[in-house]
């Protein structure tokens, strides 16, 4: 069997927005993931269903698997054929051992790759906005580790030394003999007002700075009781982050918001939210698939040239419709001169993304909304109008436009959408056990599925309470049929609607 290859890859800080693109490539084809405990558990969703994961690194509760033992689980899949990412926090060539593990692998004749990430130091500080090299302060950077065996007596890195030096240290794994390392450098020549900084979770909503001196840095590391996974920066540079930090300013900095789409509608909220400093939690409670009806489609296609309208009311309907067309046409001018209208702003910006110019967009996004508009801005009489749907959507769309327009109106069916199973899901253990600040509902069908897990699985029933959230009038009107209250809605019933009542809502509490 030919051998595999096994990449050595850098995951880096933990915001997901910072794996390269050759990372995330690797992990979407890579038959085995061999990871770090630290890294970023949302990065595993990008590996195939069948792929291998094993987590090799040290979490509560387990011991670390020894380095010896890992190399031989890369050897072992690569020997097999397979292809195996080897995933590492930061960088896999600073303090991660990826030289080790490079040379195990050239030893047993196994091709490898090294795929850079950004290393914590410099995640910490471009995200308290600490310049780690300045013209008038340092010239030069020192990554120096922390870590040591607790049976030695000594450090193997010489702090009394580098104390001398003059260079703006970045100190990894430093925070278990943080009082031992401020001894040695004070030791070592540096002053008690010598600035320092130390980042906790940097690039994550979870992410803290302390910034104090040499002299003070242990008493109020203790006072804020931060520790490990953390970097620490010393050097006058680290007096910058207190005076011209950005991240943790931004206006949902370490909130927790549940977003409650179908997985592959949770992309766009869910980044929207982290661009503002939000820790994302997707439980998607609902999923959809095609209709297969052959027959069915058939029939409206071969007659799709006829309609003088169509009408999405939805974005998935958008989708799955254009997936069903090319699969029948080749040109998108086979959609003949028909005019098109949708419920609301997000699917016309689904249908404009085919090229096409939406002709009729209601003020609120409401099927009700959408049939007055219709009829009271054009003629509809006697005029063949095809509905795209799912199963759920409410008749009262094609009602009003069948008795108080007189249209001829065809319906065409192409997802289903249906409750998913989150009993085994670790983002709903998550919610359960921590809670959240808020929970976004975007459809009627997502509230029902809440409701009906929430007595099973008793999610949200820990201690932070979510505040709940309705894009618009119809899913709050579900909402309050089934005992939801509606601590937020949108004014604009958007994705963007929700973002910015959220602004707003916690703009008012601070945390």
């Amino acid at each position: 069997m030919k051998a595999g290859t096994v990449y050595l890859v850098g995951a880096g800080p933990g915001d997901i927005g910072l794996v390269t693109l050759r990372a995330q490539e690797l992990m979407r084809r890579c038959d085995t993931l061999v990871y770090d405990y630290l890294i970023n558990s949302a990065l595993c969703d990008w590996c195939r269903p069948d792929c291998e994961l094993i987590c090799v690194g040290k979490s509560p509760g387990r011991h670390s698997i020894e380095q010896e033992a890992i190399e031989e689980i890369l050897i072992d899949r690569a020997k097999k054929g397979k292809e195996v990412v080897r995933l590492k926090g930061g960088d896999p060539f600073v303090f991660g051992r990826g030289g080790e593990e490079a040379c195990r692998l050239a030893q047993a004749g196994i091709h490898f790759e090294i795929v850079p990430g950004i290393t914590a130091a410099c995640a910490a500080a471009a995200y308290t906005a600490i310049p780690l090299t300045h013209r008038e302060y340092s010239s030069s950077v020192c990554f120096l580790t922390g870590h040591e065996d607790t049976d030695k007596h000594v450090f193997h890195v010489d702090f009394r030394r580098f104390a001398k030096t003059g260079d703006t240290l970045c100190i990894y794994m430093g925070m278990g003999r943080l009082e031992r390392i401020i001894e040695e450098l004070i030791a070592g020549g540096y002053g008690l007002r010598t600035p320092v900084a130390v980042v906790q979770w940097a690039s994550l909503p979870q992410q803290q700075s302390l910034y104090a001196t040499l002299g003070t840095v242990v008493r109020k590391v203790e006072e804020r009781q931060l520790g490990p996974p953390a970097i620490i920066i010393i050097g006058p540079v680290a007096r910058y982050g207190k005076s011209v930090s950005w991240f943790e300013k931004r206006r949902l900095f370490g909130r927790r918001i549940v977003v409650t789409r179908s997985l592959d509608q949770m992309d766009e909220l869910s980044g929207k939210l982290r661009g503002l400093g939000t820790e994302v939690l997707e439980l998607p409670l609902i999923e959809t698939d095609p209709v297969v009806d052959s027959e069915a489609f058939d029939d409206v296609f071969e007659e799709i040239a006829v309609y003088e309208w169509v009408v999405f009311t939805s974005v998935n309907g958008v989708r799955y419709f254009f997936e069903k067309f090319f699969q029948r046409f080749k040109d998108i001018r086979c959609l003949g001169p028909m005019r098109i209208a949708c419920v609301g702003p997000g699917t016309a910006r689904a249908v404009e993304a085919y090229g096409l110019e939406v002709d009729s967009v209601p003020d609120r996004a409401l099927s009700e909304a959408l049939a007055d508009s219709l009829i009271a801005n054009v003629s509809l009489d006697n005029t063949k109008v095809l509905v795209v749907s799912g199963n759920l959507n409410r008749d009262i769309l094609v009602d009003k436009l069948e008795t108080e327009g007189r249209a001829i109106v065809d319906t065409m069916e192409v997802y289903r959408t249906r409750n998913t199973n989150l009993a085994n899901d670790p983002v709903a253990q998550d919610f359960k056990e921590r809670g959240a600040d808020a929970i976004i509902f975007t459809s009627s069908s997502a509230v029902k599925s809440y409701v009906a897990q929430s007595k099973l699985l008793k999610l949200g029933s820990s201690a932070l309470k979510p505040l709940t959230c309705s894009i618009g009038p119809l899913t709050s009107e579900t909402m309050r049929q089934l005992g939801v209250a509606v601590d937020i809605e949108a004014r604009e019933h958007s994705l963007d609607g929700i973002v910015k009542a959220l602004k707003q809502k916690f703009s008012k509490r601070r945390r």
